[in-house]
């Protein structure tokens, strides 16, 4: 049981680590020498480095506050698994951590959604970078942690 829990508490520092990643770095679209993220877009030019501050449109703010609360979400689901993990009841379930979990991984999903159809088309060679593709990949991961919190069981 002790590795169980050690492998679940592994898979979900995982998924707060990509998730953390995918909302702070500056790679959501890159095209050339400019990139694009949720809080910069930025231009490199004769060896600088110049960045402004992303637009103020509704949908980026939507993504922006959406990564964030999955991140939140996720480190909260984090401490309710440690505290229910020594307040549970033997038998018990794990509901609370799993809520957490499963919104997390929503949030994360509505906010990659409405990147890919708001992400504006400036750019002839631009696609997605590695922060949007650990988007993506944190999703299922964090679905799938939610799911495995509903099934497992503490035992003594």
């Amino acid at each position: 049981m002790l590795l169980i829990l050690l492998g679940v508490l592994i898979f979900h520092l995982i998924i707060l680590v990509l998730l953390f990643v995918s909302t702070i770095a500056n790679a959501w679209t890159v095209a050339g020498t400019k990139s694009s993220y949720l809080w910069f877009s930025c231009l490199t030019t004769n060896g600088g480095y110049h960045c402004i501050p992303a637009s103020n449109e509704d949908w980026i703010q939507a993504v922006q506050a959406l990564m964030v609360l999955s991140v939140l979400f996720c480190l909260f689901s984090l401490v309710f698994f440690m505290c229910q993990l020594f307040t549970l009841v033997k038998g018990g379930r794990f509901f609370f951590t799993a809520i957490f979990q499963i919104l997390a991984s929503l949030f994360v999903m509505c906010g990659a959604i409405i990147y890919t159809v708001m992400c504006p088309d400036e750019e002839v060679d631009a696609a997605f970078g590695f922060a949007y593709v650990l988007a993506w990949v944190s999703f299922p991961l964090c679905l799938v942690s939610g799911l495995i919190y509903i099934v497992l069981r503490k035992r003594e």
